[in-house]
């Protein structure tokens, strides 16, 4: 990885996104994965970066990815575009099926619903996403999961579901 990948997204102290070797991730079991990235062994993703979020807690089964919206993230009718909470969601609801994979497994969305339920502003504060298994079979998934601010207030769901297979090396 160059440092300009490594370094970019660095939007407050320790946060860093970046790309490592597929090799690496399939070296290791998805929650592994997970718990390294938390921890800040290996990289957020670079749409973290983008978007200003990151994965703050995963377990066999479960993520969250925590976001503040900002006025960067208006859509032309003056609130938060809804691809800010799609983002987070599918993350989120992604991870959580990533949390089960064994070493060498891999995984691609098949699907993606999603529903929003009031609109954000820059004015919400913190929101997180959190995703949780549904269904875990040899070759599907699926997941679902909230996105709701600090004092618990919905602001969009969803549901996804996910093809399983060996990863090609």
């Amino acid at each position: 990885m160059t440092d300009s990948e490594r370094k970019s997204g660095e939007g407050d102290a320790g946060f860093v996104s970046g790309l490592i070797p597929a090799g690496e991730i399939l070296a290791r079991g998805g929650l592994a994965f997970l718990t390294d990235m938390i921890e800040g062994r290996v990289p957020q993703a670079p749409m973290c970066g983008t978007l200003g979020f990151r994965l703050v807690e995963a377990r066999e089964g479960f993520a969250a990815f925590e976001g503040v919206p900002e006025f960067r993230h208006y859509n032309p009718i003056g609130t938060v575009h809804g691809g800010f909470a799609a983002t987070l969601l599918d993350s989120a609801l992604g991870c959580a099926i990533f949390s089960t994979l064994a070493r060498g497994e891999t995984w691609t969305t098949l699907e993606l619903k999603l529903n929003l339920t009031r609109p954000i502003t820059k004015d919400t504060g913190t929101v997180r996403a959190e995703g949780r298994i549904v269904h875990r079979g040899r070759t599907i998934a699926t997941s679902d999961g909230t996105l709701k601010d600090r004092a618990g207030k919905l602001y969009a769901h969803a549901t996804t579901t996910c093809m399983l297979f060996p990863a090609k090396e």
